[in-house]
């Protein structure tokens, strides 16, 4: 599943990337919009959105819980020893090896131990 993640919030990445560059442009339509004003950026704006929102549905879909699009954050709901823990991973990491309680979040992580 990693790989597909990490070609997923690649995708992700990309379109962020330009939906920053483009909302200036959108922005100043936007103000502009009383007085007949447009923007050729306005299309592609709108297809870099739909773009993302489907890889960002695409991952929701395998069940697992995005925590931060921007670093590519992900937890995997776990039984662990009878509860529900979180399986971490974060993008650049090659596999999942970390792990935290529900309450706890990103700053609880701990090693997981593979024994």
């Amino acid at each position: 599943m990693i790989p597909r993640l990490r070609e997923l919030f690649e995708e992700m990445r990309r379109h962020r990337s330009m939906l920053v560059r483009l909302t200036g442009h959108v922005d100043r339509a936007r103000a502009a919009a009383e007085f007949g004003g447009g923007t050729p950026f306005g299309a592609a704006y709108l297809e870099h959105a739909s773009a993302f929102a489907v890889a960002y549905e695409t991952i929701g879909e395998t069940g697992v819980v995005v925590k931060d699009v921007v670093t590519g954050l992900v937890d995997f709901p776990h039984e662990l020893e009878g509860r529900i823990v979180y399986l971490c991973w974060k993008f650049g990491e090659d596999d999942v090896a970390w792990w935290h309680e529900v309450e706890d979040g990103f700053a609880g992580r701990q090693p997981l131990d593979l024994e």
